[in-house]
Order: structure tokens, then sequence, then C-alpha cells
């Protein structure tokens, strides 16, 4: 499992718009991966409005946002339609990346179990070192907290 100090592993990922993203597009910035479950779900949906409503502050503090999901491009294209979201994101359609990050969980919802993308933000220096990780994220406050930490950088 990755922790604060460890390198993060390269990642190559298909994004919005039909392109790619990988860790190496972000040489020489601090980046915030955000993972979260679904798209277009109340707290998946209000975490990516804050982080995209900050993003002239993240750019400030040469920070890169990007957020991670298991929906297809097809889904984050609409996403981001939807709510004019100015963050990439990123389809881990295979959920490897999720399991490398140790963010796939077992959750548990109204007495039923199942595997799921536990809410989770990295925040990486510009040398590719992990110096913060939030698991479990509540929406309220996260945003403001995760740009408070990348402006300190």
């Amino acid at each position: 499992m990755l922790e604060n100090g460890k390198i993060m592993q390269k990642f190559t990922l298909p994004r919005d718009g039909n392109s790619k993203c990988s860790l190496d597009d972000f040489q020489g910035r601090n980046l915030v991966i955000f993972f979260y479950p679904k798209d277009d779900t109340s707290g998946c949906t209000k975490e990516a409005i804050g982080f995209s409503q900050s993003l002239p502050d993240f750019n400030k503090a040469n920070t890169a946002v990007i957020g991670i999901s298991k929906d297809t491009v097809a889904k984050h294209d609409k996403f981001i339609a939807k709510h004019d979201l100015k963050t990439p994101l990123l389809s881990d359609i295979t959920g490897q990346m999720c399991e490398d990050c140790g963010v796939w969980k077992e959750k548990s919802m109204y007495g039923r179990t199942y595997m799921g993308i536990e809410r989770t933000t990295f925040l990486i220096d510009k040398n590719g070192v992990i110096q913060q990780i939030w698991r479990k994220v509540r929406v309220n406050g996260h945003v403001g907290a995760v740009l408070e930490a990348a402006q300190s950088l």
C-alpha cells in the first residue's frame, strides 16, 4: 500500500475527451489525485465541483488536480459537461490503479457488503513523492484542507 514518503507509482489511464493521462504529464508540478466512487452521485459531485472551483488556487500553488474512478470515459464526459467541471477525470475501468493505491475496499451500506472505491486523496510533490494521504474522506471542508497542504509544499 502507498504511504507518505513513498514514490507514487507510474500510471497511464484514459481520460475524458478520449485522450490519455500519465504521471509523467505532471513533472515539475505537484499533483492532487482524488479517487471517488461514482460520477454524478451527491458526494462525488460536490467534491468534483469543489476541486474545479478551487483550480485557480491550486494552479497558483503549482499543483494540478485529477480525479479517478472506475466510470467510463463516456460517463466522465457527461459528468464534466453537466457540472462544468475543470479537472481531468481518469477512467480506471480495470480497477488496477485502485487496487495498487489501496483504495478498492470492502464497503457496507444498509447491511449489504460490496467492493468499491474508498474516497481517498493523494498529494504528490513535484518529485513524485507522496506528501499526504487522506483516507475515508468526508467531503465538507476537504478541498480546503488539500489546498492548504498543497500551498505549504
